[in-house]
């Protein structure tokens, strides 16, 4: 799943492509993504709106139009955005002017905004289990996934962040991916931080000392800010708009590496389990 810095990295670079541009058309084969209003409605009311911004909220995109509307999208599992021109041959969508975007990655396309300078805006989503929402700014803003979400993981400061992880208790790399505690972090990250800050994965939050929670902190900060810098991780399925890989897994250390050496010790990588999830750590260098 795309998390924070990929989510970020897309914001960034389509608000180079897309702002002032208006959206005169759009295309699904999916009509079940659109989860309000139906495609149809979505088709009729979005026509000839003018994009004004994009932003991000957590792991939500949210394309601002003008006429005080608004689309949010969530790229969950599989899905990421791209930005070109697709011609349709038979049954499939043939993107051309960018060879990146023939990326295998990127053939999985079940959404198109058409923009009315020739360029699209499309969703690829290999498990189509992507959503978009359109309403008025005010419809989206009070969505409940939106207002239940933690204060932004690259926002947030210490004294809100310390106070955030010790009113949940459970294991430190679940309460970090509890976007109602800290929004943004996810499966990949939470690993990448604990291992950065030396804690380890199954530690109880409440058990946290002040030392330990500010080196959780500034991980946080690190490692997200390097993932933002480096465009994120595309091991798997998320790619840039312009369709390339981001160059986060350079950086990778221990998100599955399960038995490959420790970077700073030597040690194995091990993988367990935390409530159906993985956590990648170090069992020397993250001594619980």
């Amino acid at each position: 799943m795309p998390e924070l810095p990929e989510v970020e990295t897309t914001v960034r670079e389509l608000k180079k492509k897309i702002i002032g541009k208006k959206i005169i058309d759009v295309w699904t084969d999916t009509p079940k993504i659109i989860k309000r209003p139906s495609f149809s409605l979505l088709k009729k009311n979005i026509k000839q709106r003018k994009i004004r911004n994009i932003t991000r909220k957590g792991k939500n995109i949210i394309i601002e139009l003008d006429k005080n509307r608004a689309v949010l999208i969530h790229q969950k599992m599989t899905g990421h955005l791209l930005f070109g021109e697709w011609k349709k041959e038979k049954e499939s969508w043939i993107p051309f002017k960018n060879k990146h975007l023939e990326d295998p990655m990127n053939r999985f396309i079940h959404l198109f905004f058409f923009l009315e300078n020739g360029g699209m805006v499309a969703l690829s989503d290999l498990r189509k289990f992507a959503k978009v929402i359109f309403g008025t700014k005010e419809e989206i803003n009070s969505l409940e996934e939106l207002k239940k979400l933690g204060p932004d993981a690259l926002a947030v400061n210490f004294r809100d962040f310390n106070k955030k992880i010790k009113s949940k208790k459970g294991k430190i790399k679940q309460v970090l991916m509890n976007q109602e505690i800290i929004s943004g972090i996810g499966n990949i990250y939470s690993d990448e931080i604990l291992f950065d800050a030396k804690i380890n994965p199954f530690k109880n939050s409440v058990e946290l000392e002040e030392d330990e929670l500010r080196r959780i902190f500034n991980s946080t900060k690190k490692i997200l800010k390097l993932g933002v810098k480096l465009k994120g991780e595309s091991f798997s399925d998320y790619r840039i708009p312009s369709g390339k890989k981001g160059n986060f897994d350079s950086k990778r250390k221990v998100y599955r590496r399960e038995g490959e050496r420790c970077p700073k010790c030597n040690g194995k990588i091990k993988r367990e389990k935390i409530g159906g999830r993985s956590a990648h750590f170090c069992p020397t260098c993250q001594k619980i």
